[in-house]
């Protein structure tokens, strides 16, 4: 798949690599999410809207973003709100990007301090288009945002960066709490799922973050259910994530945004949910979020870092200080 749009800035969608007639439309009762009646939730948008800033919380669909922003929390999605690549299973949209904005790490900054936060998760759409895909952008938000909020948890979700180790280290050395990067299926559907993206690369990126940090970060990932993965291929996964020192997990239902987006092949139960985190503790990782509506974000505040790994990295910061 073409993950870029023309130089006219056409917007592309994903091209359909699985059979359609798999697709279960009718989706069950657990799946069905409540309105918003919150006024903090109209709130959280009003602030979004006057700082100009985009989330990945509407970019993506995301289910629990009325839930979330009813609680006063966002995960804040910068470098743009276009692609440079058409996942199979991704809402937003893949076109030809914007400049970076200058001012956008401080204006995440500014909105953290608004809305009085203690975790923040930093996330951004793939930007292949720039040599750092947009690390150094990743670097100048974590920054400010601690500059800003000294004491807040800071948590990332990051593209691969094409495995480019110094666009990497680039985005360690402004010392995230948690780096997360997400698997997002198993080995055998990537090809089909994840535009441009490697099985292997992704677990590469996130083992080597573990070391560029000198194993002071917590590092996560995420897997989605229900794209024809087999029990088996999920297990593997997991083992592979520990192999790669990943600690916390986070398994969902896929859900399809569109007709042009892969079909759902199934819908996994909330207690199939549940024996898969039993597993997942299991294989040792510290943290597990398992559920039909758990995405990478959900209940972030909720996962403490381990205590070691807060202090040692305020230690580092300090030392850091003049």
């Amino acid at each position: 798949m073409s993950g870029c749009g023309s130089s006219k800035g056409r917007v592309f969608g994903p091209r359909m690599k699985m059979d359609a007639s798999l697709h279960k439309e009718k989706k069950p009762e657990w799946l069905k999410v409540r309105l918003p009646n919150n006024p903090v939730f109209w709130d959280t948008k009003s602030l979004v809207k006057d700082l100009n800033l985009v989330t990945v919380c509407e970019e993506a669909q995301c289910p629990n973003r009325w839930e979330c922003w009813g609680q006063g929390t966002a995960t804040f999605m910068i470098a743009g709100e276009k692609c440079t690549r058409a996942c199979g299973f991704c809402a937003v949209k893949t076109a030809k990007p914007d400049a970076l904005e200058a001012d956008e790490p401080e204006r995440v900054a500014e909105a953290t301090r608004r809305m009085k936060l203690n975790h923040v998760v930093i996330t951004a759409v793939a930007r292949d288009d720039l040599k750092d895909g947009g690390a150094e952008h990743f670097q100048h938000t974590i920054e400010a945002v601690r500059a800003e909020n000294p004491e807040i948890i800071i948590e990332v979700l990051v593209p691969d960066f094409n495995d480019k180790d110094w666009a990497l280290e680039m985005v360690m050395r402004a010392r995230p709490h948690i780096f997360n990067h997400n698997l997002e299926t198993v080995e055998r559907l990537t090809p089909l799922v994840r535009s441009r993206a490697q099985y292997a690369r992704s677990l590469a990126v996130l083992k080597k973050a573990k070391e560029m940090a000198g194993g002071k970060v917590a590092t996560k990932s995420g897997i989605m259910l229900g794209l024809g993965e087999r029990d088996e291929e999920i297990s593997q996964a997991m083992d592979d994530l520990r192999a790669a020192d990943v600690t916390v997990l986070t398994l969902g239902q896929y859900l399809r945004p569109t007709q042009m987006h892969l079909p759902v092949v199934d819908y996994v139960t909330p207690e199939k949910f549940q024996e898969w985190k039993e597993v997942a503790l299991a294989k040792g990782f510290r943290h597990v979020a398992s559920g039909p509506l758990v995405r990478s974000s959900y209940h972030a505040a909720d996962f403490k870092p381990e205590e070691d790994v807060i202090e040692a990295i305020e230690a580092d910061l300090a030392a850091m200080t003049p």
